[in-house]
Order: structure tokens, then C-alpha cells, then sequence
């Protein structure tokens, strides 16, 4: 039986706060080749998630603990969605190649995320391409403050 308990989300938060990136994950899935990838994903405010698709697999998202803001945005970086995981919504699923952005809202915030393997890498051309030039402070507090309408248009 596999689990996640408090102590595990603990040390999970732990690592994230001791990371760079300001994120850790634990997979439930036993190799990356796993035809379904399951992972808590540890997040810190301040951790950068650019704004990304998966052509291949929908994404579904709920909160373990804490708050997360998802944007969805169209190809030219129009916000089309916006949802507030662990306080407005309780599980989101991104539709397979949909442009979208997470924000860890909470210190201690760990997301758990189901999509089709195996795992491959966000590859170059599935980053958006209206994100060059932000800076990453710049980037979430954007971010904080998008509503749907907005363009995150690429910075001068």
C-alpha cells in the first residue's frame, strides 16, 4: 500500500523549502515509463512555474494542502481561466495542450498531479513563447494579480 501521510507532506515541504527551485516531488509511481504519473508535488511561494503544455495528456491537479492559483492562457497569452485550488475549486484538469500557469499561494503547499506517461520533459517550442524576457518576481506577481481578459505579453 502506498500512502501519504503528514510526515511524508512534512519532509516533502521541508525539502522544497531547502530547494533552489523551491519545489520536491514524491511519486507514487514506481519508474518514470509509468503509463499514469501520480506525484505530490511540493510547492513554496516563490517557485517558478512557467507558463507550459502537454500536448500528450491532460493534467489533474487538487491540493494536499495549501492554496494554488492555476491560469489558463489562449496561444497569444490572453488569461482564459483562473481558479484558486483549496479555496474556490478542489481539482482542476487541464485539457491535454492547454497553456497553463501554477502559483503556490501557501508556505507548506503540496499538490497532487495525475497525467498519461511516461514522463517526458516539457520540451522548448511547449514553454510559452510570450514569457521571454520576465523576470521571475515580476512573472508571479503578474501572475497574483491576472484576471481573465489579461495578456501576459512579452516583456520590453
Amino acid at each position: 500500500m502506498k500512502q501519504l501521510d503528514q510526515s511524508r507532506l512534512d519532509a516533502l515541504s521541508q525539502q522544497a523549502r531547502q530547494s533552489p527551485r523551491r519545489r520536491a516531488n514524491h511519486n507514487l509511481h514506481p519508474e518514470l515509463a509509468d503509463p499514469i504519473q501520480r506525484l505530490a508535488i511540493a510547492m513554496e511561494p516563490g517557485t517558478v512555474v512557467l507558463p507550459h503544455r502537454h500536448p500528450h495528456t491532460f493534467e489533474l491537479l487538487f491540493p494536499l494542502r495549501g492554496r494554488f492559483l492555476v491560469l489558463h492562457f489562449d496561444d497569444g497569452g490572453r488569461v482564459t481561466g483562473r481558479s484558486v485550488l483549496g479555496e474556490g475549486a478542489s481539482v482542476l484538469e487541464n485539457p491535454a495542450g492547454t497553456w497553463h500557469a501554477v502559483l503556490s499561494l501557501d508556505e507548506g503547499g503540496v499538490i497532487f498531479e495525475v497525467k498519461h506517461g511516461p514522463y517526458v520533459p516539457v520540451a522548448e517550442g511547449d514553454y510559452a513563447p510570450w514569457t521571454k524576457g520576465w523576470e521571475e518576481g515580476e512573472l508571479l506577481a503578474w501572475y497574483a494579480a491576472a484576471a481573465v481578459g489579461d495578456a501576459l505579453a512579452p516583456a520590453n
